[in-house]
């Protein structure tokens, strides 16, 4: 084998490679400009910002054994629950309905269509969850003197945080969608184990306050540590007393948060993958005849 010829092969690889992050980058901002232009999606990210401040509103007194109020606690466990939210509750039923829609089957005779798919996807969820916790904490910090990141070290600590929480979440949230049966029963498989984990994760109250068994199931799933790192964030330091280890555990959120991004990448490609394989335009017509006859679309 010629020089020339190992060049150009390393050339076709490194385009191989890039190809999906292009397209995947242009799909992923045609998605948004969909998602700008509809209203009723952008309503349900801004009422999810509405409910958040409602409840830090309601909320008075302290955190136990400190001087930081109760609802800025409130508050930092919303903007991680947000992102768990959109990752594994928002991301998991677009994915069912887009496969019910026939988009994994035409993506299957796509090269690279999978994993161009899946930076879309993160692109999108990214985007729609930096704009929704900057709508979150600027409309706090003027309408309930919410909390800030106190200095660049508590701004690197938001940005990488926030940024390990979607890692954790967005590719779990897509091998969940690659499983579901349906749209119709996807919201009802998902939502009450994640509405469970927001009350039992010390996302809206002080995690103490819970039976030690709970706050050990707790400190398995994400959503805990994402919590608490976005408290580091945007708490003084005075309020890490009332974690249940005295401190934030820095060092754990990120490996915790490392170890669940690592997981939903190796489930979440092989599942899409297998998904699309066993699409077929007979198993497309045969849903679609069945959700004509249970009312679901239209005849």
């Amino acid at each position: 084998m010629t020089q020339t010829q190992t060049q150009l092969e390393r050339e076709g690889a490194r385009r191989a490679v890039r190809a999906p992050w292009r397209a995947g980058f242009l799909r992923g901002g045609i998605e948004l400009r969909h998602l700008l232009r509809n209203p009723k999606e952008m309503s349900g990210h801004l009422g999810n910002v509405v409910v958040a401040l409602v409840v830090a509103g309601l909320v008075g007194d302290d955190v136990p054994g400190t001087r930081t109020p109760m609802a800025h606690l409130v508050l930092a466990g919303f903007a991680a629950y947000l992102m768990f939210q959109i990752g594994l509750i928002s991301l998991p039923q677009t994915l069912v309905t887009e496969r019910e829609e026939g988009a994994l089957l035409r993506l299957r005779a796509t090269p690279g269509g999978i994993p161009a798919y899946l930076v879309a996807k993160c692109l999108l969820v990214v985007v729609t969850t930096a704009a929704t916790l900057a709508v979150l904490l600027g409309l706090a910090a003027l309408l309930v003197d919410g909390p800030l990141p106190q200095g660049p070290g508590g701004w690197v600590t938001l940005l990488w945080v926030s940024t390990l929480g979607l890692l954790a979440v967005v590719p779990l949230g897509a091998a969940i969608g690659a499983v579901l049966p349906n749209p119709r029963e996807a919201l009802a498989l998902i939502m009450l184990p994640t509405m469970a984990l927001l009350f039992t994760s010390g996302a809206v109250f002080p995690l103490t306050s819970l039976p030690v068994p709970v706050q050990q199931v707790a400190s398995v799933f994400p959503l805990k540590w994402m919590a608490q790192g976005l408290r580091s964030a945007l708490l003084p330091d005075s309020a890490r007393t009332a974690e249940a280890a005295g401190s934030w555990e820095l060092p754990t959120v990120a490996l915790v948060l490392t170890a669940w991004a690592v997981l939903g990448f190796l489930l979440a490609v092989p599942l899409l993958r297998r998904a699309a394989r066993r699409e077929s335009g007979s198993r497309l017509s045969a849903r679609h005849r069945k959700a004509e006859q249970s009312g679901a679309l239209p005849a």
